[in-house]
């Protein structure tokens, strides 16, 4: 179980600890922009830098959500509408397009540091704890027809994500995917409500 790490005193972001855009971002931003059609409510889960929610089109109603109080400050900075909440925990409203980058590092209790840009990265010991807990809680604010696009790393195994994607009631496809230098790959995957 993590912990939260002290809540800030000032009212200033700490971009040292907040996930800044990398490829996984621009990857996840660029099948964003591929599947999003007009009428689309858009809902970015864990939006870290706001970097994806402040470039979804203007004309889009998007909203963003994030545990990280840096991450809530710098993504409100940018003129984004954020909530500060884990995952999607206390949101009414339902969206009919949710994005999602993950923490995904595998990470021993042991290897763990208790800051907030630490909880953006640990995905749990096999890397999928935070998969897990988001399958099973963002259908209380999907419509039933709405759509899921989460990024996956192969540090992750891809076959145990489609696994877990199956077993809590997901249809899904690998709609992008990118290779990184150091051999890790990238896909994000669109999940549709069975």
């Amino acid at each position: 179980m993590k912990t939260l790490p002290p809540y800030p005193t000032s009212s200033v972001p700490d971009k040292n600890q907040v996930y800044l855009p990398r490829e996984d971002t621009f990857l996840l931003l660029k099948a964003a922009r591929r599947v999003i059609v007009p009428g689309d409510t858009v809902l970015e889960v864990g939006t870290g830098s706001g970097y994806i929610a402040a470039h979804i089109h203007p004309d889009f109603l998007t909203v963003a959500t994030d545990i990280n109080p840096h991450a809530v400050l710098l993504t409100k900075s940018r003129g984004v509408q954020v909530i500060r909440t884990d995952l999607t925990a206390g949101l009414k409203k339902v969206f009919s397009l949710v994005l999602f980058n993950p923490p995904y590092l595998p990470t021993l209790p042991d290897e763990r540091i208790e800051d907030w840009l630490e909880h953006a990265l640990d995905g749990g010991e096999n890397g999928r704890d935070t998969v897990l807990q988001f399958c099973t809680v963002v259908k209380d604010v999907l419509s039933d027809s709405g759509r899921i696009l989460v990024l996956i790393s192969s540090l992750q195994k891809f076959r145990e994500c489609e696994e877990l994607f199956a077993n809590t009631g997901y249809f899904f496809s690998v709609i992008e995917s990118e290779m990184m230098d150091d051999g890790e790959t990238l896909r994000i995957y669109q999940l549709t409500q069975k």
